[in-house]
């Protein structure tokens, strides 16, 4: 009789399991799906009581609103720009760091990696004022490059790709060294496409990170055409404080882009989180 119970009570279990999880699905999801349906809604349509959750008569008008007359196509192509950029830069610099850490010999190389460690206790707010000096003192400020270069390298990407890249044999390093290949060959050969999946989950890190970075675009870049979309959304709220719809419309063309960029990658970043985390 339990036997035979057994099976009926695990289908059970996997039925409550997987109601819980489409719940909280929907609870994650809700807010993202309400603001896509707010940005479709007539002005002033949101603000009845009570509230609707679909639009009676949807309209792409606030998207043209946006980018004919709020010159959201700029600030997008600023947030593309700024972006990109920093994350090559990042898979660039943080990649070569992290194996130098992990394979190369150097005197001094396990101090200096304890040193860095000992930045990630140091608050990110802490370290702008003498980084804003520093760019100031460079000709930096109110440039796109002011805006990309922080983000070029972090101790945390260091510290990704070194615990990955431990895992790396020796072996297969010597063989290419002994076949006469520089360090730079080894790495682009023969160790990078071994970090591919490391590095995607770097990349999506660092462009989302960057992507959405509101504190720093607002304080390096004082000139209006040059701003971000965090920064220009703010902006735009307190001209339009009324708006709901417009704003929701200037919310949906911030979050979709890297939505679809983590869906795209998210084979890649959850690789490279689980391996990274049984060979760390």
């Amino acid at each position: 009789m339990n036997a035979q119970q057994a099976p009926g009570g695990s289908r059970a279990r996997a039925w409550l399991f997987n109601g819980l999880l489409w719940l909280l699905a929907a609870l994650v999801l809700f807010p993202l799906l309400w603001m896509v349906s707010v940005s479709l809604m007539q002005s002033g349509e949101s603000g009845s009581y009570p509230p609707p959750l679909l639009p009676s008569h949807a309209t792409l008008a606030h998207y043209r609103a946006l980018f004919s007359q709020q010159n959201m196509g700029r600030y997008f192509l600023n947030s593309v720009i700024v972006a990109s950029s920093a994350t090559v830069l990042a898979l660039f610099f943080n990649g070569l760091a992290g194996y130098a850490f992990a394979k190369l010999r150097f005197r001094g190389r396990e101090a200096l990696y304890r040193l860095l460690l000992a930045g990630l206790l140091v608050p990110a707010q802490v370290t702008m004022i003498p980084l804003f000096g520093l760019l100031k003192a460079l000709g930096l400020v109110n440039s796109y490059a002011g805006a990309i270069v922080p983000g070029a390298a972090s101790i945390f990407g260091i510290f990704l790709v070194r615990q990955y890249a431990l895992s790396i044999p020796d072996e297969l390093l010597d063989a290419a060294r002994i076949d006469g290949a520089g360090e730079l060959r080894v790495f682009r050969s023969v160790v990078a496409p071994l970090l591919a999946p490391i590095l995607v989950t770097l990349g999506i890190f660092v462009f989302l990170g960057t992507w959405n970075d509101f504190m720093w675009p607002l304080i390096v870049l004082s000139d209006r055409d040059m701003q971000t979309l965090p920064v220009a959304l703010a902006g735009l709220s307190r001209e339009h404080v009324q708006d709901n719809e417009l704003m929701m419309a200037g919310a949906v063309v911030t979050v979709l882009p890297v939505l679809a960029l983590f869906l795209s990658m998210q084979r890649f970043y959850l690789r490279g989180i689980l391996v990274g985390g049984v060979k760390g």
